[in-house]
This record gives C-alpha cells, sequence and structure tokens, in this order.
C-alpha cells in the first residue's frame, strides 16, 4: 500500500514521469536531487536529514500544505501537544475518525519516534503524524452514464458511509474512506431525490450504497499503461522494507518512488512482506480483503487501492 504524507505535493503518474526523466538520483539517493526541482521527492521518502537541518526543514515544507488539508484519526485517540514532542505538555484529544485541519508539518525529536513527523493541529498543538490520515473534502459531478460492467472510482472525502439501500436511514454496511476504490455499477435516487452510486463488492458480491458526490470516477486515460513500450522484462519494482519506501525501475532507471507500510507479524500469523526476488503475476484496481477473527487481529478492508499480487 504507497503512502504520502500530508503536504506533499499532488501529481499524477505521468506528471512524476515528466519530471523524473530529467534526471532523478540514484535508488536511495533521492536527497541530493536539486532541492528546488525535486522537493515533493524529499517530502515524500527523505526526513532524515531535517533531523539536523532547521534550514532544510523549513525549506521542505514551507508553502507545501493545501489551505484546506486535513487528517482524519486512525487510532482509537490521539493526543495534541503544544511542542511537536510526545514530551510536551498534551492540551487536547481526539478520537477515531474525527477530522482535524492540518496547518503545518514538523520534525520533533528523534528520541520519540523512528517517525519524526508532527501534524500542527489549527492553532493549538501538534500531533503525530502516525495517528492522522492526511484527508481533503472534495465533492464531485454525478457521472449517470456509467458503462456496461461498472466504473472504477475514489473515494475523494475523508470517510463515507455505504449502506444497504439508498437513503442516509438506510443501515450502514460499512464505511469507506479516503482514497480507497471501488466498482460503480449503477445510480439510483433516494425517496429525496439524492443520487447514489450502487457499488459492487468484488469479495460477498453485495451492493451497496454510497452518495455519489463522495466518489470519483476515474477516467480511463488514468488507468492506462504508463508506459506500454517498456518491456515487462525491463520494469521492476524495488522495496526497501527497513526504511519503508520503493522504487520503480525502467531500464534500470528510477522513475517513481513512494513510502510504503509492508506486512508484520500479529498474534494470529505471520503476515510480513518476504524479502527475496518475484514476479507480479496480476494487478487489481480494488479489492476486498478480509481475514481472521475481528476480534484477534483479524481484518476486514473493503476497497484496497492498486493492489500487486506477487509469486
Amino acid at each position: 500500500m504507497v503512502m504520502n504524507p500530508a503536504g506533499a505535493t499532488s501529481i499524477t503518474r505521468r506528471q512524476f514521469l515528466n519530471l523524473s526523466s530529467t534526471g532523478v538520483a540514484a535508488a536511495g539517493l533521492v536527497a541530493i536531487a536539486p532541492l528546488t526541482r525535486f522537493r515533493h521527492l524529499l517530502e515524500w521518502f527523505d526526513f532524515s536529514q531535517t533531523r539536523t537541518s532547521d534550514n532544510l526543514n523549513n525549506l521542505i515544507f514551507t508553502n507545501s500544505l493545501r489551505p484546506n488539508q486535513q487528517g482524519r484519526v486512525l487510532n482509537a485517540s490521539i493526543d495534541v501537544f503544544d511542542v511537536p514532542s510526545f514530551s510536551g505538555t498534551r492540551v487536547n484529544s481526539y478520537w477515531r475518525d474525527w477530522i482535524l485541519p492540518i496547518t503545518n508539518i514538523r520534525i520533533g525529536k528523534s528520541e520519540d519516534s523512528f517517525n519524526l513527523v508532527w501534524y500542527k493541529i489549527g492553532n493549538e498543538g501538534y500531533a503525530h503524524s502516525g495517528g492522522l490520515q492526511p484527508v481533503l473534502t472534495e465533492t464531485n459531478p454525478i457521472v449517470r452514464d456509467i458503462p456496461p460492467g461498472g466504473a472504477l472510482a475514489v473515494v475523494t472525502v475523508p470517510f463515507t458511509d455505504a449502506h444497504w439501500d439508498p437513503g442516509d436511514n438506510e443501515p450502514v454496511a460499512y464505511r469507506f474512506y479516503y482514497a480507497t476504490t471501488y466498482w460503480v455499477i449503477e445510480t439510483v435516487n433516494d425517496a429525496n431525490g439524492i443520487t447514489w452510486y450502487g457499488v459492487r463488492d468484488d469479495k460477498w458480491e453485495y451492493m451497496f450504497y454510497v452518495p455519489a458526490a463522495h466518489l470519483r470516477i476515474i477516467p480511463a486515460d488514468e488507468v492506462k499503461p504508463i508506459s506500454p513500450d517498456v518491456p515487462a522484462k525491463d520494469k521492476k519494482i524495488e522495496v526497501h522494507l527497513s526504511e519503508q519506501f520503493m522504487i520503480a525501475y525502467e531500464y534500470n532507471q528510477p522513475v517513481f518512488m513512494a513510502r510504503i507500510a509492508s506486512g508484520a507479524k500479529f498474534s494470529n500469523g505471520d503476515f510480513s512482506t518476504p524479502a527475496g526476488r518475484y514476479m507480479t503475476f496480476h494487478k487489481r484496481a480494488s479489492r476486498h480483503m478480509a481475514r481472521g477473527n475481528l476480534a484477534a487481529n483479524g481484518y476486514d478492508l473493503p476497497g484496497v487501492p492498486w493492489n500487486s499480487y506477487i509469486t
């Protein structure tokens, strides 16, 4: 699963390739690329130098946040401190799925956590980035002409509830979160004239209904192969487990990088991402992943986006 922290410049895959063709540094050396052109790469991947350089810290994060940047609380609760450190004074607490304004990004003390990134919450203090998902609230025009077989869509609000039938008062089946993806099959109006998308669940084969304005139908051009002229044998992805980032190559040249969250060991099994060399044999733009007992480290995650399966 690929992630980027709040404040990273928002660009498409194709825009990234256009930038990278001008000369990204060698694998693992992104930090030495010219800061003016590749500042967004530093924002995504390399916070190590910001631990010792306030000037670089200011350079990276100046004017990098959107005015409407928000964060969704991931944990059962998070604390807000007066300074970007767990040793600061707690000034407030928030609970899961609260939506908070992110107004700045700071690097905290190295003794606090492996992850040194903190988000400023409005004007009240700082919350550790590990407990917040960067999100936006953006509504979308409604597409009524859904092609046969459905259309891929992405959630563009912090979260939206998927109901068993169209209507706010209908029972909720799942909560769909920001940036997750789904297959829209139809559009329907509820009794109040509000338009909902009918979403076909790819695991249970159920139909769920989501407010149409909360999903963006993804144009076909966005999911076309980026470099169809490059043979599959000349493409590779390098996953750095200890540093938690990946690099994509074409002809041994790096063309894309992103932070990642790999698997891990839990009490009910080892779900670690295995080291080694593998072939990618299948890709899915959306997948409902569920396994185990939810009361004991099981999971039930609809709409996991952009999956690549390896041998």
